[in-house]
Order: structure tokens, then C-alpha cells, then sequence
């Protein structure tokens, strides 16, 4: 029987009789609501194709010649070519490059293919014919309508095109049948709803193909509870699944997934954020405001209570004579104000604000006002009401709409009335219309209606926020234009030279996989942790599947709190790209997973996989997550990830109550520590470090960005599948030009493991709980064969809580990257107190650290702390108030940092801040390896080095390796003098008299050689060790040592070569001594006397330990010397002497073989000496204090009497770490001045230009005159150098200071030019906008200057070229003469003429040219506020600036052909 509806009679049979309905109930006509309580079991099967073609009346398809095709490869002939393996193309943001062309230039990510150990055997199956599977003639049209309570099965011989909305309790997909959507893009959407859908043993599901994108909307709305019906074995509940032999094909429309803002957006969507005040009682006389009609800030505000108060009328006629011309002005009547408003009073208030009904105000009427002080009464919106005895007026409004600088058109509001006797006034500033953003990347395919999520920029990932997307006919390709004010500020630029713009994603596609929630959460799905309904939908896909490629699509409400329901999982499918079989590797591609109660996308147990442009937004645990530990060659490229909040699934997921609520599985009555066992959730979760990150955003995790985890043996069901340790020492994929930021624990993490043995008596931990691991990448991932080096290049690291990322194990590298407003912002940590992975380091190079940038973040979204700044700003701060900021922290070694530049690192009151510090409370080694070279500190950087004070966060910092802390300055680019030790001021194992105390470091700077002594004790195990240097023996070490699991006590003083040191406990010694020289090159030796009692007895050994094998070799035994003389004269005998009259045993120990690199040990092994003591009861153990003879310490390694020279190849040579690495930009800095700034002793202006190229850090500069430069910078002008920060003396010639002269602060530039000026006026610099060679200077006297409207017209009309940037800035202008408004700024970008404020200032960053880029800038300044200051980096041959093919050899020829336009003064050269 035919079901009615259907355009095929005889294709499917309902099994149950009578069932006969109109056909417009079968036909669901809208789709239904997310939550619908349907019947939880098919009352019959709904069967199609159940035998051979033809069945069920199924005409045999003419398409049935068919094809073969290897199983895994596409079963459809309208399948585009196989998925490529990935290789070098034009990067991303390169000019002409295309969508399709994504992949960066990075090494080959894929192996080529191999023969599979299983080949797949060959099938044949009828095609569907041409490229869109919807147009396949074989498809018979399907129009189920709504059955919810009957299982479907689509079988052998049926190929289905649904065409119209449709209900089942399942749908089965099997034996080779097909389902295909139909694309109707002018028809209604479809939406297929079912409790699960499964496809397997070749069962096909399609929407789309990758040549033909599903232009339509289709939605696959899974509904049900969780405690609806019986689970699917192997797939649970609520699920589509893809079994052995299925399909599924899934293409939608592929918008941009997501692109970078490229204007900062403020609160409000104006720069200084909207602005609302009202008032009921108290408010009374008249309100004002004035705002910056340029800006929309305000300016000013008052109250006047001119109706009790007769003098108010004189501070209001005063309040507004301080007011500029042309300021916006707002008024509002507050209860009444008409008493004492004099005549004269209002006139002067018609005549400034325009008003035409002042004069007549009268008792308590409302009444409210916007408009131009000083204009007339064309500019003003004004209304007013009357005012009745019954205490209800309505409200008096008035609102008008402006035009700022920069486009953004606001609206102005001021309103007044009487309700129900209360009266009422206020104000609102706020964007008119929609706001609009402007982003990095083309958008059109982004549509009105569609919604989008823009991240946090601060360290509250809580700060993200959704928007609606209006029309907008008058955006550009590069803007949308959203529905709502956003709450918080989010970076549209790079500051201080790291790239914080935010990520902005679209959040819609035109296909919906969704679950159907309830209202809020039920029965057993951790309602104690979640207020709303978690169990969602799911998709998993098993292994041998056939065909599995997603894109363009949507994913809303899917995922559960259970194991192995995530949103999208791959699990345990093992290789899915050629390695496996397949033609067509798999792949999830322009994926928008939001709003999920589960991860975003699980690969378990699965290889070769790619996840590309993908969105995981607002997800419980670890978003994009790598389970077992086994899975490797997958990549992840052009992935956003942001507001990852915890789940509970594993302990590594958990919050702090979760992790104590949640004990079922561990030991007895064991409490979990939240902060070690759990609180590890991430948005990538990387459980094998053979994977790919290419261009990924980590936008906020409660924990951790991107998360190294290692599994010391692959667990759940992968255990087994390789030795333990493989992960650990497997070398890393490729990570590249991935961004971290606004997460709480950690931007990157590179360490620990989980634990994987399951909880017992000996270690109650639950199973996978957070462990140690050491990552130690060799070739092969065997230890035995040479270290590969872990490469992080290119990592963005801002606004993380605590660390911008912490590094520790091997060889690991960190390149080209940037570091900001961390609470740290890199740790690099080795492999331990003594490491295991011998000769390994960790290193940083080519990177920039900023401590406090000039992204002050905004207050809200659970950002915890909001406080004073270096410069007295307000800004949100990392961890707390008087948390201290470091840029690099040091913790073990060996670390090496090398050419990186340190910014704006400056302690406070509150807190200290410094470039470079320690791990704090640290109780395991530093080594004396640890080094630094080719540094830049800039101006900025008030501490440099810091080693911690007692107090709130460093404890009594007494810890040993608070006291041990020491580096290496190779070149003298932090300390100034080459070849320098820096320690803590305390060490006296590392003083001599020729050292420098520096107070504010807490520090010393020594010359000299020093290596450690490794001291391990047995019998007992928890003594204090004290050690002196002889030369210094009242000023000893007390070592606590380490015993963390280890039957023995360990210690690692740092100590001078070639001294005496002396050695006592806080009992009687340890029976057991080995003394281990470490960091010893050959020959380098120590005297050593350990204190004993007088009646020990000694069995002295020197052997050579091999650590990595356990094996001892060269044992010689230790004889008695005749004298301490003979056993200290290092004449090679082993020889030791114990001195029983001062109880002191005398060795002498030296190292005899070489030490290759960074290795801690010889390369024979591990020269040490073990003295074994027989020791009496009762014995005295009491020494004198220095058993050596009394010398006075010798400066034997002095100071360099001369500091090191200036270093040109210091810093890092980028000028930004931006996530564009291929765009250069030019750092553009311009100080303006008004008149209060001269008069405050500030003499000059100016305009700072560095180099353009991103690899020269050096600096053009453009000044008014010298003075006022040093007056901003405190006295200090290497901020321009781009060099190391060392100063020397330049000579101002006398074209600018009327003689020659030198400044009383010194200046050195490199490879610069400066332009210094005295004049008053307004100067402009102007730079080709492909090349960056400044092409143009001129200055114009607006005081004296015969019509300087006119001269400046047509200067930017007729001398500056198109594509040109235009640096404008000014000192103390006046009034323009010739011009009331200067309209030739439009032509710079300005969105409106210019009227000059007298006495005021002026600063401008615009371009000439066909477009108007994003990055304009416009401050007008009047005279009593802050000079107009402008700091930008602005992008060099934009596509949109259509620069010629030749732009890169031009700047040669530019600044060999420099012509400089000026009047009234000469360019000045630095004298050689």
C-alpha cells in the first residue's frame, strides 16, 4: 500500500493496516519546535529496497551500469577528485590567493600514501549521474511527511530524494540505499527529524556534494531523552552514525568560518563607549553635557540649579564660556530651573545653544536639548512639555544624530518629564543604526540574519559576545554591520607590536544537525553542575566506514555528558587518508559547533584526519580533543576554539567542585586535589605530539588554550598499541602561527601526562587523572637516537591569567613569537633536578614580551581584578592586583633566550613587574647554563631582572631554588657587561669582591666559571645541608634538598671553580655521600671538606655512572693521603684526607672527561665520588667553621671596567609578531602638543617612524624639536633607537637649535633620520603606502602663515600622491587662517571637515587613495584636554591600496632619492 504523499506509489509499505491519513497531515508544512514530547518507540518498520532492484515496486535505475571503486573511495560519480595532501601554496593572506588555497607553506603534513595491510576489495554500485547528487535522474522524489512513532529503513535498490520536511522515531540507511536532500533554494527548508539515524553497509545519506554545495536549508533535528528507549549498541542515543561501508556526505554553503576584527571595537561601539545617566529627585536646575562632536566623549558635565540658587546663573555663564565652539552640547531640565534664570541668562543660552524656547522655560516644565555650542538653531533638536498639577507630563525629548571622525554616526538624547509626580532627566550617547566592523578578510558571504560570536581580548574568555547580522548596503566587502551594543572592548589592531585582534566567527550555516533540548536539565545528567538539559545530539563515525566528509555545517545543542557522545567523533577508525585506504581523506571542513555539551570534535583512536576552518564556540571539556594518546598525523588548520567551560566526563575536564564532588572512581576514601588532578580543560587537547596546528585560534578556556598531554602508554581501548614512553619521546608536528589568549591557566602547555593505571591502594588517583610526564622528542621516538628538536613558531600569547605558555622537557624551541599582558609570559623548565633526557635545552628567540600593552581591557564578563597601571591608567589585571609580572621566567635549565626585545615591563605600587624572573618558591635546581644574549630592553622597561622578595607571592623566598637563581648574560645586552653571571644578592657561593650589587634586582652581577655540585644523601634522608666558600665562610647556604619519591636526599648548590668549599649538616651526617660534578668541563675542579665525626671511618670511590643504562664502569678506590696537602694538590692520584682534630674529610674533586653542549655529564657518563662513612653512636659531629686557611677574598674575575657598545643586532628583528606574517608594517607614533602642554615646559611635537621592514627595527623620526621628545619620554629617547637601549651623544646641528648643541639627555640612532622644528603650525610627514619610504615633509605656520587653509589644501590636493599614508600632527595651533573648517582632511579619511580648536591639538593617521582602510585615525583635541597622541602599526601593500607589481624595489630607490618639501625649516642630520 502507497503512503499518501508520496510521489512514488509502491516504494514503501507500511506494514500496520488501515492506516490512512489526508495528505496534508502526512506533509509536515513548518518545521516543528526544538522541544516536542513525542512517543518513545516505532510502532512498525518503515522499509525501502529491502531485497533486490525493484523491489517494493522500484524500477531498476538506468543508471545501473554503474562503476567500481575501491571501498573508502567516493561511491558517487558526481565526487570531486580526491582530497589533496596537503602542500606548500601562497600563504593566507597573500594577494590573488584563493579560499581553496588555505594551507600555509609548511613542511608536507601527510607521509605519502602506503599499501594498506588489509587492501579494501573493489564494489561496484549505479552512479549518481552529473555533480549535484540532488539532480541524479535515477532519484525517486520521497515526501515521507511526519511519522514519529515508526522506524524507517532505507535499503538494497532505493535511492530517495526527500523534498519536503520529515518525522520518524529512526531512520536506518543501509545494504546500499540512498538518501538524498533535495535542493530547493526558492522551496520551503527541510528538516528530517529522528531519534538517531544510522548508515551503514553502504547505506548513503547526502546533502551537497563538494562541487555542489547545498544552496537550500536543511536541518537534522534529533530529539528525545535520555531516558527514552533502548540504546544502540556502539552508538547510544540521539545520534547519526556511520557504520562499516556508510556514507555520509555533507556540504553546505562554505562562508569565511572566521577572520580577524581589523578595528578595535569599544564598548558601545564608540571609542570612548556609550554614555547614560538619569536622575529623579536631586537632579534639579539644568543638566549639561558636552561631548567631543568628533568622538563622542564627553567632555564636560554640570549641574545648575538656577531655580533656588541665583549665583548658579554665573557658574553657568562661566561653565560654558571654557566650552569650545562646536562642541555637542545636551541640556535637560531637572524638576525645575526657571526661578533664578536670569534674562541675561537666557539669552546667552539662546544665542550659544540655539534654543528657541529658553526664554519662555517656566515652572517645572520639561524641557531638553541637543545641539553645536555656537550654532544656531538649524543644528538644534529641542522640545519641551507642559507642565499640569497632576504630576504627569510625558517626556520632554530631544535627539539628533552625528557624524564622528571616523564614520561611526551616533545618537545624542536628552530628555525631561513629570511621571506620576517624580520627575525625571538624563542623557544617552549611543551608535546610531547598527554598528559596523570592519574585519581583515573579504565577508560577503556572510548574510543579514546569520549570527556570529566576537572573542574576548581580555583575560575573561566570559567577554565573548554573539550579534545578529543587519543589512547593510553601505558596508563594504570587509564589514557587517550588527544588531546590539557590545558590553566589553575587543582589539582590532596589533599593540605594542603583538597582533591582538580578535577573532570574530560565523556562528550559521545553511545545514543544522541540532538537539532537541528541554528547558532545563532532568534525571541523571549532572543537574548538581548544570542548570540546563546536556543531553544533546551526536555524530560518530566507526571504523571501515566507506565515505565521511563534512562541510558547511552547523552544530548546535549535540554532544552529552557521557563517554563517547561528542558532537562529531571519529572513533577508533583508525587511518582515514590514503595510509588507510581511502582516495578521499576525510575531513571536516567550515564546521560552526556551538552551544555543545560535550567537546566540539573527538578523534579517538583515529590518524591522518583533517579539521579545517572549523568553530568550536561555548562547549563543555576539551573542545578539540585527541583521546588515547595514540592518535598522530591529524591536523588541525584554521581552527577557532573559544569559551571552553568545564565538563565532567574526565577528571582533566573538571572544575574544582566538580573534581571533589565526583569520587566514584577513585580509591577508598581518597579526596582528589583539584589543582593537581583536574582543572586541565582546553580547547585543543593534544594527547600525542605528532600532530598538526597550523593557524589555529585558542580564544578562551577556563584552563588552558592548546594543551601538550602525554600518555606514557596509550589507555582506554588503544592500550597496547605502542611501548611505553613512545609518546613522550615522539617528535612534534608541525605548530605554526597558532594564536593563545584570554585563558585562565595557560595560553600553551607543553608537560605533564595522565595517570594510566586505574586507582588501587598504592596510587587511589582516579584513572586518566592529570600526571607528570616530560616531553623528550627523539628521531623515531627512540631515546638512543638523536634529539629532534620541538619547533613552536609563531605563537601569539596574550591576556592568559597566568602563563602565556610553560615549556617543559627537551629540546624545545619557541621562534617568532609574541608574548603580552600575561600574568608570565614563558616558563621554560627542563627535565627536572637532574635530567634525564641528557644534553637537552630549551630555548626562545626572534620574540617580543610586552608586560602591561596599551590594551586595558574593560571591566565585566567575571574579570577579577581592575586596577592602577605603570602609568596610572585604570586596566584589568592577570591573577590579582599584586601579582608579579614577568616576561621570561626561568625554572631548571639550561634555557637560552636570545635576540628578543622586552616592552613596557614597570613595577607599580602595587605589584612588581619585570622582564625577566624565576619561578617563584622553587625548591629544585637552576643551572648556571641558563644564558641570554642579543637582548632589547626598551625604555619602557623599569625592572629588568628581578629576583623576588619575601612577601605574598614569593613566601619567605628562601626556597633553594629561590636562592640558586642565576643566568648568563653572554653580550652584556641586559646587565651591559659581556660575559656576566647574575644571581640573587644574597649567594655568597657565587660573590667576590669584584661583583655588583644591584638593590632594585634583588641581584648581583659576577664575572667568573661556575658549575653545580650534585649532592645525593642516604642514611638519613632529611638533613639541611650548609655550604660556604671558604672565602666567605660566615656567610653559608642552608640547602633544604629535594626527596620527591627518591630514596635519597638531593642537593645542587651552583658553585665557583676552582674554590674551597665547606660542607656541614643539621645533624650527624649522612652515611652515604656521592658528590656529583656537574656542568664540569675537563679540568675544572673544587675542594671540598665535609664535616663528620672524629671517630668516622671512610671507603672513598670514584666511578663514572651511566645513567641512561644503570651501568657503573671505571670504579677506583679513594686511598688515605699522609696529609691534606697531598690530597688536595690534584696531581690526579685519588687520594682523600680526614683531618680528625677538626672532623673534616678533604677530596678533591675534578673532572677528567669532556662535556659535549648543554649535556650535564661527560660523554663517558657521570663522573662522581661516593664516600661511604662507618660513624659510631654518640659520636660528636661538631666542626669549626672554615677548616681552610684564612685568606682574604680575591677579586680573581673582575668586572669589565668597560660596559659593553651599543648592539645593532639586538631585539627581535621583527618590528611585530602578527598572525600575517606575510604583510609588513610600519610602527607610526605622533605626540602632538597645545598650548598647556608649552606651557608646562613640553617644547615640541612629533611624528615617529620606524623602518617599515618587519626585519629592520629601526626608526625614522620626525620631531618638533628635541625637548619636548625627551620631556614625554621622561629624559630618555632610546625608545627610537631599535637598538639595545645603551645611549651615547648626538649633536643637534644648528639649522634647528640655532647653534650647535648638545641635549642634556643623550640620543643614539642607528641607520635614522631625524627632523627636528620650533615652529608652531602643523606639520606633516607623508610615506608611500606600498613601500614605506617617507616621501614628503612639510610644515605650515597657522599663525602667521598667509591663508594656510588654502596652502594646506593644496598641498594634499596637488603634492601628495595617491596611495600615500599622511602623518599629520601640530604644536599649539590657532585658528587656520583662511578656513572656519577644513573639509581636505575628507580627502585623508576623515568622515567629516576639521575645525580647529585653538589652543588645542591635533593628530591624524590618514591615506590618500581610493580606499579608506580601517586603520585611519583622527584626534582634534581641545586646549584644556590631553595633547592628541597617536600610536598605531599600520599594514603595508594592502591589496585594497592596489600597489604596483615593482612596490618591494621602490623603497630602494625611495630612500636613495629622498625629496624633502618644507617651509620654514631644514631636515637635521645626526653628525657621525
Amino acid at each position: 500500500m502507497a503512503v499518501p504523499g508520496s510521489a512514488v506509489p509502491g516504494w514503501v509499505k507500511w506494514r500496520k493496516k488501515n492506516q490512512q491519513k489526508n495528505p496534508k497531515q502526512q506533509q509536515q508544512k513548518n518545521p516543528p519546535k526544538a522541544k516536542r514530547a513525542l512517543a518513545p518507540a516505532p510502532r512498525e518498520a518503515h522499509v525501502c529496497g529491502r531485497g533486490v532492484p525493484g523491489d517494493c515496486g522500484q524500477p531498476v535505475p538506468a543508471a545501473a551500469h554503474g562503476r567500481c571503486w575501491p571501498r573508502g573511495a567516493p561511491p558517487l560519480s558526481f565526487a570531486p577528485a580526491p582530497h589533496p595532501v596537503p602542500v606548500p601554496v601562497p600563504p593566507r593572506d597573500a594577494p590573488g590567493r584563493s579560499e581553496r588555497q588555505r594551507i600555509r607553506s609548511v613542511p608536507r603534513l601527510f607521509p605519502p600514501p602506503r599499501p594498506s595491510a588489509s587492501p579494501r576489495r573493489r564494489r561496484c554500485r549505479p552512479s549518481l549521474a552529473g555533480p549535484c547528487p540532488e539532480a541524479a535522474p535515477h532519484l525517486a522524489p520521497w515526501r515521507p511527511g511526519s511519522h514519529p512513532r515508526r522506524a524507517a529503513v532505507v535499503g538494497r535498490g532505493a535511492a530517495l530524494r526527500l523534498e519536503s520536511s520529515a518525522a520518524f522515531h529512526s531512520l536506518v540507511i543501509r545494504d546500499g540505499g540512498r538518501l538524498v536532500f533535495a535542493d530547493r533554494p526558492d522551496g520551503p527548508p527541510i528538516t528530517l527529524r529522528a531519534r538517531y539515524i544510522l548508515i551503514r553497509d553502504g547505506g548513503e545519506l547526502h546533502i551537497g556534494s563538494e562541487r555542489c554545495p547545498y544552496g537550500s536549508r536543511a536541518t537534522i533535528s534529533l530529539y528525545g531523552r535520555a531516558a527514552d528507549g533502548a540504546a544502540v549498541e556502539g552508538f547510544g542515543q540521539k545520534f547519526v552514525g556511520v557504520g562499516r561501508g556508510g556514507v555520509l556526505e555533507l556540504h553546505g554553503r562554505r562562508p569565511r568560518s572566521w577572520t580577524l576584527l581589523d578595528k578595535t571595537l569599544h564598548p558601545g561601539g564608540l571609542r570612548h563607549g556609550p554614555y547614560s545617566w538619569e536622575k529623579r529627585w536631586g537632579g534639579r536646575g539644568l543638566n549639561i553635557r558636552v561631548l567631543d562632536a568628533g568622538t563622542a566623549r564627553v567632555l564636560a558635565a554640570g549641574r545648575f540649579d538656577t531655580h533656588l540658587r541665583p549665583g548658579e546663573c554665573r557658574r553657568l555663564r562661566a561653565f560654558l564660556a571654557r566650552q569650545a565652539p562646536g562642541a555637542v552640547v545636551a541640556a535637560a531640565m531637572g524638576d525645575s530651573a526657571a526661578r533664578s534664570l536670569t534674562p541675561g541668562t537666557r539669552l546667552l543660552l539662546r544665542d550659544r545653544l540655539g534654543s528657541g524656547y529658553v526664554a519662555r522655560l517656566r515652572y517645572r516644565q520639561p524641557w531638553a536639548l541637543v545641539g553645536i555650542l555656537g550654532g544656531d538653531r538649524r543644528s538644534t533638536a529641542e522640545d519641551k512639555r507642559e507642565y499640569h498639577g497632576d504630576g504627569t507630563t510625558g517626556l520632554a525629548v530631544a535627539r539628533r544624530d552625528f557624524l564622528a571622525y571616523d564614520g561611526t554616526r551616533y545618537t545624542v538624547t536628552a530628555f525631561s518629564g513629570w511621571i506620576k509626580g517624580v520627575p525625571h532627566s538624563g542623557f544617552k550617547v549611543e551608535v546610531s543604526k547598527g554598528i559596523i566592523l570592519h574585519l581583515v578578510d573579504e565577508v560577503t558571504s556572510w548574510l543579514p540574519g546569520d549570527r556570529i560570536v566576537v572573542a574576548s581580548t581580555d583575560y575573561s574568555m566570559h567577554q565573548a559576545e554573539e550579534f545578529n547580522l543587519l543589512p547593510c548596503p553601505e558596508c563594504k566587502s570587509n564589514q557587517v554591520k550588527i544588531n546590539g551594543s557590545p558590553l566589553y572592548l575587543h582589539i582590532g589592531e596589533i599593540i605594542d607590536g603583538v597582533d591582538m585582534r580578535a577573532e570574530v566567527g560565523l556562528l550559521t550555516r545553511n545545514i543544522l544537525i541540532q538537539g532537541e533540548m528541554e528547558d532545563s536539565c532532568y534525571g541523571q545528567n549532572q543537574c548538581q553542575f548544570f542548570s540546563f538539559d546536556t543531553f544533546g545530539g551526536h555524530i560518530k563515525i566507526l571504523r571501515n566506514f566507506s565515505s565521511v566528509h563534512m562541510s558547511g555545517v552547523e552544530l548546535k545543542n549535540m554532544g552529552q555528558q557521557i563517554l563517547g557522545s561528542y558532537p562529531v567523533h571519529f572513533h577508533l577508525a583508525e587511518d582515514v587518508d590514503e595510509r588507510g585506504g581511502y582516495e578521499r581523506p576525510a575531513y571536516l571542513d567550515n564546521l560552526a559547533i556551538h552551544h555543545c555539551f560535550s567537546r566540539c570534535v573527538a578523534i579517538h583512536g583515529t590518524h591522518g584526519l583533517l579539521v579545517k576552518d572549523t568553530i568550536g564556540y561555548d562547549t563543555l571539556g576539551h573542545c578539540f580533543f585527541l583521546e588515547d594518546g595514540t592518535e598522530q598525523r591529524n591536523t588541525f588548520y584554521h581552527n577557532l576554539g573559544l569559551l571552553t567551560r568545564p565538563g565532567t566526563i574526565l577528571p582533566s575536564d573538571r572544575n574544582e567542585a566538580m573534581c571533589l564532588a565526583i569520587r566514584s572512581h577513585v580509591y577508598g576514601d581518597y579526596v582528589p586535589v583539584p589543582s593537581t588532578d583536574c582543572m586541565a580543560v582546553s580547547t585543543f587537547w593534544i594527547a600525542n605530539p605528532n600532530n598538526n596546528l597550523i593557524e589555529n585560534a585558542a580564544a578562551g578556556a577556563q584552563d588552558v588554550g592548546i594543551w601538550y598531554i602525554f600518555h606514557r602508554v596509550p589507555t582506554g581501548q588503544s592500550e597496547g598499541q605502542y611501548p611505553e614512553g613512545q609518546a613522550e619521546h615522539t617528535p612534534l608536528g608541525v605548530f605554526y602561527n597558532n594564536r593563545v589568549h584570554s585563558n585562565f591557566k595557560a595560553g600553551l602547555f607543553i608537560g605533564k601526562g595522565v595517570k594510566t593505571t586505574r586507582a588501587s591502594a598504592e596510587d587511589p588517583r582516579e584513572y586518566l587523572t592529570v600526571d607528570n610526564a616530560r616531553f623528550r622528542p627523539h628521531q623515531d621516538a627512540d631515546p638512543e637516537k638523536p634529539r629532534v628538536p620541538a619547533v613552536i613558531d609563531g605563537l601569539i600569547a596574550f591576556k592568559n591569567n597566568d602563563h602565556g605558555a610553560w615549556a617543559r622537557g627537551g629540546d624545545i624551541i619557541f621562534r617568532n613569537s609574541g608574548f603580552s599582558d600575561n600574568g608570565i609570559g614563558l616558563t621554560l623548565a627542563s627535565d627536572g633536578t637532574f635530567p634525564t633526557d641528557e644534553g637537552s635545552s630549551l630555548e626562545v628567540t626572534r620574540s617580543i614580551f610586552v608586560g602591561e600593552s596599551s590594551n586595558v581591557g574593560s571591566q565585566g564578563g567575571q574579570n577579577s581584578y581592575w586596577g592602577k597601571g605603570a602609568k596610572g591608567e585604570y586596566r584589568t589585571l592577570p591573577r590579582n592586583k599584586t601579582f608579579p609580572i614577568r616576561g621570561f621566567q626561568i625554572y631548571d635549565g639550561p634555557v637560552r633566550m636570545a635576540k628578543c626585545t622586552f616592552k613596557k615591563f614597570t613595577p607599580t605600587g602595587d605589584r612588581y613587574s619585570s622582564a625577566i624572573g624565576f619561578f617563584m618558591k622553587n625548591s629544585w635546581q637552576i643551572s648556571p647554563q641558563n644564558n641570554v644574549s642579543q637582548i632589547l630592553m626598551e625604555k619602557s622597561v623599569g625592572l629588568k631582572v628581578f629576583f623576588g622578595r619575601p612577601g605574598q607571592w614569593f613566601g619567605n623566598n628562601n626556597n633553594d631554588g629561590d636562592k640558586m637563581s642565576i643566568f648568563h648574560d653572554l653580550d652584556g645586552s641586559v646587565t651591559g657587561y659581556p660575559d656576566t653571571f647574575i644571581g640573587r644578592a644574597d649567594n655568597y657561593l657565587l660573590r667576590h669582591p669584584g661583583c655588583l650589587t644591584v638593590p632594585r634586582w634583588n641581584g648581583v652581577m659576577c664575572t667568573g666559571k661556575f658549575a653545580q655540585l650534585y649532592i645525593q644523601a642516604r642514611r638519613p634522608e632529611n638533613l639541611t645541608l650548609s655550604i660556604a666558600r671558604a672565602a666567605y665562610h660566615s656567610h653559608p647556604l642552608q640547602l633544604q634538598g629535594v626527596n620527591r619519591g627518591a630514596p635519597y636526599q638531593q642537593y645542587q648548590p651552583v658553585v665557583m671553580l676552582e674554590q674551597a668549599y665547606i660542607i656541614q649538616w643539621d645533624g650527624r651526617a649522612p652515611e652515604d655521600i656521592i658528590l656529583y660534578p656537574i656542568n664540569f668541563n675537563r679540568g675544572d675542579w673544587l675542594h671540598v671538606a665535609l664535616c663528620y665525626p672524629r671517630e668516622a671511618v671512610f671507603q672513598v670511590v670514584a666511578d663514572i655512572y651511566q645513567r641512561r643504562t644503570g651501568t657503573v664502569h671505571s670504579v677506583k678506590h679513594y686511598l688515605a693521603a699522609p696529609s691534606r696537602a697531598s690530597a688536595l694538590n690534584g696531581t690526579g692520584e685519588q687520594l682523600f684526607y680526614f683531618d680528625r682534630a677538626s672532623g673534616y674529610l678533604f677530596v678533591h674533586l675534578r673532572a677528567h672527561e669532556a662535556r659535549k653542549g648543554h649535556s650535564y655529564c661527560s660523554q663517558q657518563g657521570c663522573e662522581r665520588i661516593k664516600i661511604m662513612a662507618h660513624m659510631y653512636p654518640g659520636d660528636s659531629w661538631s666542626c669549626d667553621p672554615n677548616p681552610f686557611a684564612q685568606r682574604p677574598a680575591a677579586a680573581r674575575h673582575p668586572m669589565s671596567q668597560r660596559p659593553a657598545g651599543p648592539c645593532r643586532a639586538c631585539g627581535a628583528p621583527q618590528l611585530a609578531i602578527t598572525s600575517t606574517p606575510s604583510v609588513k608594517y610600519v610602527r607610526i607614533q605622533i605626540q602632538s602638543l597645545s598650548r598647556a602642554d608649552i606651557q608646562n615646559h613640553l617644547t615640541s611635537a612629533f611624528i615617529k617612524k620606524p623602518l617599515f621592514d618587519t626585519w629592520l627595527p629601526h626608526s625614522v623620526l620626525a620631531l618638533c624639536s628635541l625637548e619636548a621628545y625627551t620631556s614625554q619620554t621622561d629624559g630618555d629617547v632610546s625608545e627610537l633607537t631599535g637598538v639595545c637601549g645603551l645611549w651615547t651623544t648626538m649633536w643637534i646641528p644648528a639649522a634647528c637649535c640655532g647653534s650647535w648643541a648638545q641635549p642634556s639627555d643623550s640620543l643614539t640612532l642607528i641607520n635614522d633620520t631625524v627632523f627636528l622644528f620650533n615652529s608652531r603650525g602643523i606639520f606633516f610627514v607623508v610615506l608611500d603606502a606600498c613601500s614605506g619610504a617617507v616621501v614628503s615633509r612639510r610644515h605650515f605656520d597657522t599663525v602667521t602663515g598667509e591663508n594656510a587653509a588654502s596652502a594646506i589644501t593644496d598641498y594634499v590636493q596637488t603634492f601628495i600622491k595617491e596611495r600615500s599614508l599622511v602623518l599629520v600632527c601640530s604644536r599649539d595651533v590657532a585658528d587656520v587662517v583662511g578656513s572656519s573648517e577644513m573639509s581636505i582632511f575628507t580627502r585623508l579619511g576623515s568622515a567629516k571637515p576639521i575645525v580647529f580648536h585653538k589652543e588645542g591639538s591635533f593628530a591624524m593617521l590618514g591615506y590618500k587613495g581610493r580606499a579608506k582602510p580601517s586603520w585611519i585615525k583622527v584626534l582634534n583635541n581641545s586646549g584644556y584636554q590631553k595633547a592628541a597622541s597617536l600610536q598605531h602599526y599600520v599594514p603595508l601593500k594592502l591589496k585594497e591600496y592596489r600597489c604596483p607589481a615593482n612596490a618591494d624595489e621602490s623603497l630602494k630607490f625611495a630612500f636613495s632619492q629622498n625629496h624633502w618639501e618644507q617651509i620654514s625649516a631644514e631636515p637635521a642630520v645626526p653628525r657621525d
